[in-house]
């Protein structure tokens, strides 16, 4: 996948100015939300949940090597095999041999975003290997050749007239009379059109939710029951996975499944919760008669004991994207890389490097909601200021921007010129907007302006006031 997150600014300004794309992401947005406050509010333990969750995941982290290698262990006692990829151009390679070595010529894929992550299908395709995205949302974009925009929902930036026309121009041999209705319509069309895909694969590629170190298993979750096809029809299961998807138990992972689903669908539970171990054994009625694990590390362990390891927490419920003020103007797309959103604020400088991916630690308001809402705590705003801090340090950022900061720190370190300044300043403004109460345009302030007016200040400094409110006798 092409990264442009350098360009994040011009992808701003496009997205922004596409009609289609603000319809979609005004009737999609609020329903992520409002569905997520509906399932908090109905579980009295989310709250205390969200703190085991945190716990399970840092004490996973602290463990990480042993917890990998009891893994490792129990997928062989299993029957299967795991694959040990420090980069991206390994974990291709690893399932291009695989699907090699079993002659296969058409891979059904479940949703993963490592699989994005990697770019395997344009690899696969490439040595002329047919993949064939089963999830809903995938099979649109793939139709469509574009990228995910959304982490759970690929296909958030799209409306249904949308997918009208892609259906018609890509399903030529249907009658071109027919009608959609509603969108009962478009599954309907999309189910008969994947079911001989799945029959005929020969290779079945899922992503995980979680790693189970205790068992060697892999959890999926989906809405569609795709995955499941995926995974037991092909003779060949493929794990796409990271490293810091893992958890010690059983127990861990339901933990964190009682929090996933709420914290993204706003559901108890998603419709298909699959937990996969192995091969099929003696006596099952199905199963894949090889079963592959490609564990990527892809910059991952380099986080590890710095301070962004907390990202690593991160399980993929696209929480903090939903009530992002951000990524709902601009969508998923704007963010230029595999990851949008907070969570990609953080995570694509890491895999990207902040030289090309320093936009988007920028790209926030600092409202700090993604927080709020991340269903294992992860200091988002926090960490996106660690990446600003480094970008500072490199001079990577905007030379106006340094000199300002440079300006404001000389000003801040002199509290007697700072309190000058600022009462200054406020006057100045308070006389601008004193008509109107806001103001239309403001030299130096123009980004900010263009879109929207600024509130004139209706009084002087809070340091001014607190100061006549104690000689007043009043404080």
């Amino acid at each position: 996948m092409l990264n442009t997150s350098a360009q994040f600014k011009d992808n701003v300004s496009h997205a922004l100015a596409d009609a289609g794309l603000q319809k979609a992401l005004a009737n999609s947005k609020p329903q992520f939300q409002s569905r997520r406050a509906r399932a908090v509010a109905a579980l009295p333990e989310f709250e205390a949940l969200r703190d085991i969750g945190r716990d399970i995941k840092n004490h996973t982290l602290a463990n990480l090597d042993f917890y990998l290698e009891t893994y490792a262990a129990n997928v062989e006692r299993a029957g299967g095999q795991v694959h040990w990829c420090a980069t991206a151009d390994e974990a291709r390679a690893a399932v291009l041999d695989i699907c090699r070595r079993v002659g296969a010529r058409t891979v059904t894929k479940g949703k993963s975003m490592i699989s994005e992550e990697l770019a395997i299908n344009e690899h696969l395709e490439r040595h002329d290997i047919t993949p064939v995205e089963t999830d809903l949302g995938e099979y649109i974009i793939q139709l469509r050749h574009e990228t995910p925009s959304h982490i759970i929902a690929p296909a958030f930036h799209l409306n249904l007239e949308d997918w009208e026309a892609s259906f018609r121009a890509s399903h030529t041999d249907l009658p071109a009379d027919r009608v959609f209705h509603e969108r009962r319509d478009i599954l309907t069309e999309a189910r008969g059109k994947l079911r001989e895909r799945f029959l005929a694969a020969d290779v079945g590629i899922t992503g995980a939710n979680f790693l189970i170190a205790e068992t060697g298993s892999s959890v999926i979750v989906t809405n569609e029951g795709n995955g499941d096809l995926t995974q037991t029809l092909p003779r060949v299961h493929i794990v796409l996975a990271s490293i810091e998807k893992m958890v010690p138990t059983l127990e861990d992972a339901t933990s964190l499944l009682r929090l996933l689903a709420r914290s993204a669908t706003g559901q108890d539970f998603s419709v298909y919760t699959t937990f996969s171990t192995g091969v099929r054994r003696e006596g099952d009625l199905d199963g894949p008669g090889e079963y592959h694990v490609v564990l990527l590390d892809n910059g991952r362990s380099a986080m590890l004991g710095t301070e962004f390891q907390e990202m690593l927490r991160c399980i993929r419920c696209a929480a903090c994207m939903n009530h992002c003020p951000v990524y709902g103007a601009v969508g998923g797309h704007a963010y230029g890389g595999v990851y949008p959103g907070p969570m990609g604020s953080v995570l694509t400088p890491m895999l990207a490097g902040v030289e090309e991916a320093g936009n988007l630690p920028n790209a926030s308001t600092f409202c700090g909601k993604c927080e709020s809402v991340c269903p294992v705590k992860i200091p988002l705003p926090n960490l996106m200021r660690h990446w600003r801090e480094r970008e500072f340090e490199r001079h990577l950022s905007p030379p106006v921007l340094r000199r300002n900061l440079a300006l404001w720190a000389y000003v801040a370190r002199r509290p007697a010129l700072y309190r000058l300044a600022t009462r200054l300043a406020a006057g100045a403004l308070g006389l601008l907007g004193r008509k109107r109460g806001r103001l239309a345009r403001l030299p130096l302030a123009g980004g900010w302006t263009a879109g929207r007016d600024l509130p004139a200040p209706e009084s002087d400094t809070f340091f001014a006031r607190y100061a006549a409110e104690q000689r007043a006798g009043r404080l």
